[in-house]
């Protein structure tokens, strides 16, 4: 069986066993582990392992990431996940599992650089990566073997390994023949993985899982699904795909071409995102007018600054609220030019909040930006005299807080004193 060593790259290696060269005992071997291109990375709890990075006194203890009893968590490292810490999960359930947990507020422009720099790594790889979020990706490294002289699997293996020394953060990998199997490989050797999937195997594999195992595949899907008597992946194998195509539409195609690991979508990298957006649960419901003003404008120098990282401006600004009973409200505006100020972010998303005052408490503010074009071609940004000012303030702004932190500088209406 074709086996290299993670550590060393050599052929020198037996699956299962240690590297006969080097000792390491981290082997990879397939059959097919030299003929697959299709590649899914994640980087491994991103947020915590940033945190650990820049803090080796945490290194060894449960870290959350997230903040206040009434938040939610956005990322927790593998020590608190033993615990039961899950992503998404109320901080206040969060700590009731782990109460001795470090918890550490989000530093989403040093995640941005981050995630920046190790993107960056994969398209040294191949310029065939589709970014899913700030921190995984597709690669299809298909035709890359003269380029670099190996294997895409080996290739994987000293990126993998050039992330962990360089930036100091790891990554699992996930190989095969189908974007939708090399996502359910990276998570199959979790943390500092390395899987691989063969499409020929993957009937087989898939088959005693649930059918809630197939990505897009939510709660109230898996009950219906059961309901018609699909409980498991061998359920939807057996079934006749014209029949799953009548009752469910283009959705029984989906399901029954995923349940034997058939999937023809290409790696697409002009995929962008859709939106670029910040939110904060509070600690106490709110319906005051210059409270919730004072949160949105942090909220809008955040997704400001993750448009300017990623050199790009939107022109729909969409303002999210959750009332205290928990109904999700959405206002959107859509602006005659595209930006990336924290500032026209804020004005148009005031104006949004002015119209839902007085109408009830909330427990949850978000803003967000979206309708992107490239941020050199946010004319009005560059020509108009007053928001060429607004932004070369802000560069200012941007800059200061670079050399002296994010407080360095600080906007009146941030400070908690009730006046404008």
């Amino acid at each position: 069986m074709p086996a290299f060593c993670r550590d060393c790259l050599s052929d020198s290696a037996s699956a299962g066993g240690r590297c006969r060269a080097c000792g390491s005992p981290r082997v990879v071997g397939h059959p097919k582990i030299d003929t697959l291109s299709i590649a899914h990375i994640d980087c491994d709890a991103f947020y915590a392992a940033i945190e650990k990075r820049d803090d080796p006194s945490i290194a060894d203890k449960p870290v959350i990431i997230g903040g206040g009893k009434r938040g939610v968590v956005s990322t927790a490292c593998y020590i608190a996940r033993t615990y039961g810490v899950k992503s998404a999960m109320p901080m206040f359930k969060a700590l009731a599992l782990c109460p001795h947990a470090t918890i550490v507020r989000p530093r989403m422009s040093k995640y941005v650089e981050v995630g920046r720099e190790v993107r960056r790594r994969m398209h040294e790889l191949t310029p065939m990566v589709e970014p899913l979020s700030i921190d995984e990706a597709f690669l299809d490294l298909s035709g890359t073997e003269l380029l670099h002289g190996m294997s895409p699997a080996r290739s994987l293996a000293r990126l993998a390994k050039a992330i962990e020394k360089d930036i100091g953060i790891s990554i699992s990998v996930g190989l095969s023949g189908n974007k939708f199997l090399a996502k359910i490989a990276s998570d199959l050797d979790k943390p500092r993985g390395f899987s691989v999937l063969a499409p020929e195997e993957a009937p087989a594999f898939l088959a005693p899982k649930p059918v809630g195992f197939i990505w897009g595949i939510g709660k109230a899907s898996e009950a219906k699904l059961a309901r018609d008597g699909y409980v498991t992946i061998a359920d939807l194998q057996r079934a006749d795909e014209t029949d799953l195509m009548r009752r469910y539409g283009p959705e029984g195609l989906r399901l029954s071409r995923l349940s034997r690991g058939i999937d023809v979508r290409r790696v697409s990298p002009d995929r962008d995102a859709k939106t670029v957006s910040a939110e904060t649960t509070f600690e106490t419901d709110t319906g005051d007018h210059h409270a919730l003003e004072r949160i949105l404008w942090p909220l809008c120098e955040k997704v400001s600054g993750r448009l300017k990282a990623a050199a790009i401006a939107g022109s729909t600004v969409t303002l999210k609220l959750k009332t205290h009973d928990f109904k999700l409200r959405t206002r959107a505006a859509t602006l005659s030019y595209p930006t990336q100020l924290a500032n026209e972010i804020f004005e148009t998303g005031r104006q949004l909040l002015g119209r839902e005052i007085g109408s009830a408490r909330f427990r949850l503010l978000g803003i967000g930006v979206s309708n992107f074009v490239e941020a050199e071609n946010a004319v009005r940004d560059l020509i108009e005299t007053a928001v060429v000012r607004t932004g070369a303030r802000e560069k200012a702004i941007d800059r200061l807080r670079e050399k002296f932190g994010q407080d360095a500088v600080v906007r009146g209406i941030s400070f908690d004193n009730g006046k404008r």
